[in-house]
């Protein structure tokens, strides 16, 4: 299912902004970009993502734009710096050498200067870029559950279709049912005058055919799989793939309907059927 989230954290020292995009798959793929001072927490953002958005291709995209911050005092040891200049002072002062570059000489001395990285993100930078991270996330699974209830909708009206198509094929069965019995008494009839009709035969023979033609079995259990299917959806937590077994038993009865069906208008309506149906596979691919 696709979806997008985005957020952003700004401060005086730092601009964070965080993408989430999402396509359909079965299982979650996780991918991850970020800069490498947040290495360490590839694992537990990854997983943040997938108890969000539970499965699909996954898409986290963070950038992270540190500000210029001179306000930051420079680190300075002192100490070591009077001592390297008193040092060097006193030996220029023994070679009778000017003193005019002592104190670049101190300064860029080891030690002197603790250079100190401002742009590395701290604890608690990170507690709140995760925020940020589960805010887009939040915002993506919104996108999602929207597109799902368009999707419910469409599915709701291909539910419908075939339950037309089902109350059609129980008015319609009966009738085939007396129609193909009376087209195999007329058959019977005309051979009669070439070998008597046993009429317990024939009485076997027309209640072995009824049984074989008989679809009430189909059609009960279809209806209650069409019922069954409305009152998953209608759950809050992730059912595609239940939809999706329930889609399968549904075509098994449909197929099975086509396959006993002697009438063409029943036929038709089996053809049907199932072209509504595969329409409700399609979306359920999109469904968690």
């Amino acid at each position: 299912m696709t979806g997008y989230g985005q957020a952003v954290l700004e401060n005086e020292q730092y601009r964070v902004q965080v993408e989430v995009k999402t396509l359909n798959a079965k299982q979650p793929e996780v991918t991850l970009r970020f800069p490498n001072a947040f290495t360490a927490q590839e694992i537990p953002w990854r997983n943040l993502a997938i108890t969000h958005l539970i499965r699909g291709k996954i898409l986290l995209a963070i950038d992270y734009d540190p500000k210029q911050a001179a306000e930051h005092p420079i680190p300075i040891n002192q100490a070591l710096f009077k001592a390297y200049y008193k040092t060097l002072q006193t030996l220029a002062e023994e070679v009778r050498a000017p003193a005019t570059e002592l104190f670049p000489l101190a300064w860029h001395a080891p030690a002197v200067l603790q250079k100190v990285d401002t742009t590395l993100p701290t604890a608690a930078d990170i507690q709140r870029i995760e925020r940020a991270i589960q805010k887009a996330l939040q915002q993506c699974d919104k996108v999602r559950s929207q597109e799902g209830a368009v999707l419910a909708q469409h599915i709701a009206t291909y539910l419908q279709y075939i339950k037309q198509g089902l109350a059609r094929i129980e008015k319609m069965a009966p009738i085939s049912r007396g129609a193909m019995k009376d087209k195999l008494i007329a058959k019977l009839m005309a051979l009669q005058d070439v070998q008597p009709v046993d009429e317990n035969r024939l009485a076997q023979e027309l209640l072995y055919y009824a049984e074989k033609l008989d679809i009430t079995e189909e059609t009960v259990r279809l209806a209650q799989h069409l019922n069954y299917f409305e009152e998953v959806m209608q759950s809050n937590q992730p059912v595609g793939k239940k939809l999706s077994f329930i889609a399968q038993e549904m075509g098994r009865e449909i197929n099975t309907m086509g396959a006993k069906a002697q009438d063409a208008a029943m036929q038709q309506q089996v053809v049907l059927m199932k072209d509504e149906l595969e329409k409700i596979k399609e979306q359920l691919q999109n469904i968690l």
